[in-house]
């Protein structure tokens, strides 16, 4: 009677997999197709195809600061060298109040560090506005022209072409990793095409070609046309390296001592700029003359 029952017993067994087994193996499959899914949409990350492995080593860079839970801290980033730094306070946002005592990076300071650690080299030092005017520019995007055009690694911009006041690394999938705000931790967000988007640019981390100078001095205005009564542009803060496609004669211009009627025409803010402001002779050397 024993040995009946146990075979009993095993038969129906073997029935109750054979029943069970499909229903569960695709109960199984479902919800671990979901958590990837889930996942996906939340990682820290190269998200889609196409960029050069510069930019996808300044994506991992930047999402290695993620993972390591670093603080947004206002003017964090921009010591001597690349990397995270103590903030301060900034006037006019009170969630600031704790930043000095904060090791971490505002916007430009992490794509600072993420391009500094994909290249070897300091290639991005700067605020939002010059990381995006940088003559580095491989490429640049309009606001208009949305994500479609854009890789891993891109630079996404916000404000207008005076200032631009944040600065974001693209992961694809609509999808960038940012410095946002004191208070908050380095996070992934979804990209914020409304507003004050601006637009944005791909960094070039080889050789860079065209005619490339220094200026000087502090506050310098670029003009929309070769005259000081034309609409600003955009000012360079202090000492700034540029990039010059050509040069004209244009109006006289006086000041700081120099008299100059040479302007350069700067393809990176489609913008142009007396001589008098660029490090060298008053006519620079080596540049052609402007044909428009």
């Amino acid at each position: 009677m024993l040995r009946r029952s146990g075979l009993i017993g095993s038969l129906i067994g073997l029935l109750v997999f054979l029943l069970w087994a499909p229903t569960s193996a695709a109960a199984s499959t479902a919800p671990a197709a979901t958590a990837v899914r889930t996942a996906a949409a939340d990682e820290c990350a190269v998200l889609a195809p196409g960029a050069s492995a510069a930019a996808e080593r300044a994506v991992a860079a930047a999402c290695a600061q993620v993972a390591a839970d670093v603080w947004y801290t206002w003017g964090g980033g921009h010591g001597p060298q690349p990397g995270a730094t103590y903030g301060q306070v900034d006037p006019t946002d009170p969630a600031s109040e704790h930043d000095p005592e904060r090791l971490g990076f505002d916007c430009s300071g992490l794509v600072r560090h993420a391009y500094a650690q994909a290249t070897g080299a300091d290639i991005l030092n700067g605020v939002a506005s010059a990381q995006y005017y940088t003559h580095r520019a491989a490429e640049r995007f309009t606001a208009a022209q949305g994500l479609t055009p854009l890789l891993p690694g891109d630079l996404l911009a916000w404000g207008n072409s005076r200032q631009l006041h944040h600065i974001a690394i693209y992961l694809g999938a609509g999808k960038m990793v940012e410095a946002k705000q004191s208070g908050t931790k380095l996070m992934v967000s979804d990209v914020r095409l409304n507003g004050d988007y601006y637009g944005a640019v791909r960094v070039n981390t080889g050789p860079v070609s065209g005619h490339i100078f220094q200026t000087w001095g502090t506050g310098v205005w670029t003009k929309a046309q070769p005259s000081t009564k034309a609409a600003r542009v955009y000012a360079f803060p202090h000492a700034t390296t540029i990039r010059v496609e050509c040069q004209k004669h244009a109006e006289l211009v006086t000041s700081d001592g120099y008299t100059n009627d040479a302007w350069s025409y700067l393809p990176d803010y489609k913008a142009w700029v007396t001589n008098i402001y660029i490090q060298g002779p008053a006519w620079l050397d080596g540049v052609p003359a402007c044909t428009f």
